[in-house]
Parts: C-alpha cells; sequence; structure tokens
C-alpha cells in the first residue's frame, strides 16, 4: 500500500526517543532518524503535527524533582520539551522539511505562540508543527497535550511512539508472559489501570472518540507502516 490512511495525525514522541542509546540529552543521530521516518511520511502527502515530551532531561514527576514544587517542577519540564522540540525542528529542516514549533507558554524569540487557527493553517501549507511546552499547564502531563492538541486540529488518530511493540496487560520486560492487545477499548485501558498513556489523555480521548496507536518507534519504518493503514502496534478505541 502506498496511499496513507489518515490524512491529519498527531503523532507524540517521549523525551527520551530524541536522547537514543544515551538515555540523556539528545543524541543528533537517532533524531535524524526519526527526521528521516517523518519526511517519508510528510512525502505522502500526510499533515503532521508532532508532541514532544522531555523526559531526557527533566521529568516533574521524577526522582530527580521530588523535594521540588510540583508547579516548579513541572515549569522546568516544560522548557525541556522547548529544547527538543527545537532540536527536531532543526533536524527536519536540514531534510528539507518546513517546520514550525509553536509554544504554550510565551516565548516569541524561539517559537510561536500556539494560536490554534495559525497551526491549522501551518498544516495546510504542508508545514510539520511541533507542539512544546505541554498544555502550558502544570500537573498535566505531555500525553495530555498530545490528546487535546490533537483535538484542536482536527487530528484523525494520535500515534504515540514508545519503545514497545503496544499495549500489554503487564510489562513485558519484566513478564515475559504478559499478553498483547491488538486491540482494546478506551474504557479497558482505565479500567486495567494500563499505563503506557496518561489516563486523563485516555478520558479525553475516549469522549471524542479518537484513536490512539501506540507503536514501536524503534523499529525503522514504523511510522510510515501506521500511516499506510499496516496492523502494527495496539489500536485503542470504543
Amino acid at each position: 500500500m502506498t496511499k496513507p490512511v489518515f490524512q491529519r495525525i498527531l503523532l507524540k514522541l517521549s523525551g527520551e526517543a530524541l536522547a537514543g542509546g544515551q538515555g540523556f540529552g539528545v543524541d543528533q543521530t537517532r533524531v535524524n532518524e526519526i527526521a528521516g521516518e517523518l519526511r517519508e511520511v510528510h512525502e505522502l502527502g500526510v499533515q503532521i503535527g508532532i508532541v514532544v515530551g522531555g523526559g531526557n532531561f527533566f521529568r516533574g514527576v521524577a526522582e530527580q524533582a521530588k523535594d521540588m514544587d510540583r508547579v516548579s517542577a513541572d515549569h522546568m519540564g516544560m522548557l525541556a520539551t522547548m529544547i527538543n522540540a527545537l532540536a527536531l525542528q532543526d533536524a527536519l529542516e536540514k531534510q528539507g522539511v518546513f517546520t514550525r514549533v509553536m509554544a504554550a507558554i510565551e516565548m516569541k524569540e524561539v517559537a510561536e505562540p500556539f494560536i490554534r487557527r495559525r497551526a491549522i493553517r501551518h498544516l495546510e501549507k504542508g508545514r510539520v508543527v511541533i507542539f512544546g511546552a505541554g498544555t502550558g499547564n502544570p500537573y498535566f502531563s505531555t500525553d495530555t497535550a498530545a490528546s487535546l492538541r490533537a483535538m484542536e486540529i482536527h487530528a484523525e488518530v494520535i500515534m504515540k511512539a514508545t519503545k514497545v511493540d503496544g499495549i500489554y496487560d503487564a510489562d513485558p520486560v519484566l513478564n515475559k508472559d504478559a499478553t498483547r492487545f491488538d486491540q482494546i477499548t478506551y474504557l479497558e485501558v482505565l479500567k486495567q489501570g494500563l499505563r503506557v498513556i496518561d489516563a486523563t489523555a485516555i478520558s479525553l480521548c475516549r469522549e471524542n472518540n479518537l484513536p490512539i496507536i501506540i507503536f514501536n518507534l524503534n523499529v525503522a519504518g514504523n511510522i510510515r507502516r501506521v500511516v499506510l493503514g499496516e496492523r502494527v502496534g495496539s489500536l485503542v478505541t470504543t
């Protein structure tokens, strides 16, 4: 298949994905690889919005932030997402893909403010739009930001890129007998407490009937496969 089944997607990338094997900071080789995959999808005519996390620099709920005020820690996490957004923008533009970074908090010297209609216009003009700084509010994860932005730009699907090949009933790293779900409902994810995506994000997608596909980013070409409709990863739907 060479015809995409989705015309507008919201890709959720973790900060750890950009760190590659080094675990911290930005691995430029890995970022360039991801940008290359995104370029291939963009060349199919797919409109791409991206929400990127900041866990490769700072995570508001991590051990390193345990003695900090939660609001301050979350603000630091938002700034970490902006570092990643700018790194990804640089890699994409070096591959000839016009890209805009839009921030949920004001930092006009480095990024545009998030304005919904402007974001949609960028997508319509064939630009990749990277949404940084989460929702701009503490206590909300970048998963929730991905759900919110997907709804706002009328994306047809949220594609969450992870280091596992879908949703399991237990941690597949710790439990070799863990069962993978090809498809699961929003309600089952919430009932079973499956932590592959934030509960607030799942609830938001459930209320608006927005499908989520969880897939393994570390398999080359998986973003393209998902966009072309191949059965990759796990689908969360009604």
